[in-house]
């Protein structure tokens, strides 16, 4: 996992003596700034920070939740010792999904997917970048051209919201230490397939961590930051999962691992 390619899909943590583990967040923005101000006031020199995804849907605060995930970003670089490789973002469902939404136009059947990606809370970041499902569904119904009209739109007020693109363009697969004691993913791995070859079991694979009976490509722990039964933190001896619901009607989680993988501190918001 050394090539170019995998460097930008994989982020390696190194020298962490502890790493923060922050859960799906779902638009909720204020929970997510009571959240930062908890870690903050716990965050060591070498601390990391890695955030599982799920930024976006659901809630109704999207833009201002991406604001407040860079504003702590710059926090932490700002303090002793703070480096950009300190802070990891990784990719979740509701990112893939809005990568995908501003491709709509190339979609076979626009409409269907449209109708999916809806039932999955993507509505509340099209709003987010000024859009209207409305007129969405209208423009699948009219062809391509009208779609193209319709994600440009939300492409250009994502690109006008400062910071917004570029942490976008930035998101990780997934995100592991140095010594292979934890790997962390957005809702779960594939463990018939190698951490290179998962694809799109990062986002919607059925395999769940808390079934792992061994190592998984030789990490000590999996953890994982999306759980659709929001049962909170769950520790298992491979699989840890990390999800109370936020925006879904729960809390929003951290939690934060020593270097051999044990939890150490937790917060809710």
């Amino acid at each position: 996992m050394e090539g170019t390619a995998s460097n930008r899909k994989f982020a390696r943590l190194r020298g962490a003596d502890r790493v923060w583990a922050v859960a799906s967040i779902h638009g909720e923005a204020r929970r997510l700034a009571r959240l930062h101000d908890a870690i903050g006031s716990r965050f060591r020199e070498r601390d990391r920070l890695v955030y599982l995804g799920n930024y976006l849907g659901h809630g109704e605060d999207v833009a201002a939740t991406i604001d407040e995930l860079l504003d702590f970003r710059r926090r932490i670089l700002a303090a002793p010792g703070g480096f950009a490789c300190n802070v990891v973002f990784l990719r979740g469902a509701q990112e893939e999904m809005w990568q995908k939404l501003l491709q709509l136009q190339f979609a076979a059947n626009p409409g269907e997917v449209l109708n999916w990606m809806v039932r999955a809370g993507i509505e509340a970041t099209v709003r987010a970048y000024g859009g209207e499902l409305r007129q969405g569904f209208a423009a699948t119904r009219d062809g391509p051209r009208t779609i193209t009209r319709w994600t440009s739109g939300l492409r250009t007020a994502m690109n006008a919201a400062a910071g917004h693109t570029t942490l976008f363009a930035a998101l990780r697969h997934a995100a592991f230490t140095d010594d292979n004691a934890l790997l962390f993913v957005h809702a779960g791995v594939n463990t018939r397939r190698p951490l290179g070859s998962q694809g799109d079991a990062f986002w919607w694979g059925a395999h769940d961590v808390l079934a792992l009976t061994g190592k998984f490509e030789g990490f000590g722990r999996v953890v994982r930051g999306f759980d659709r039964d929001r049962r909170g933190l769950v520790e298992h001896e491979f699989g840890v999962s990390l999800d109370a619901g936020s925006g879904r009607g729960g809390a929003l989680m951290a939690a934060c691992f020593d270097a051999a993988g044990a939890v150490v501190d937790r917060c809710e918001a």
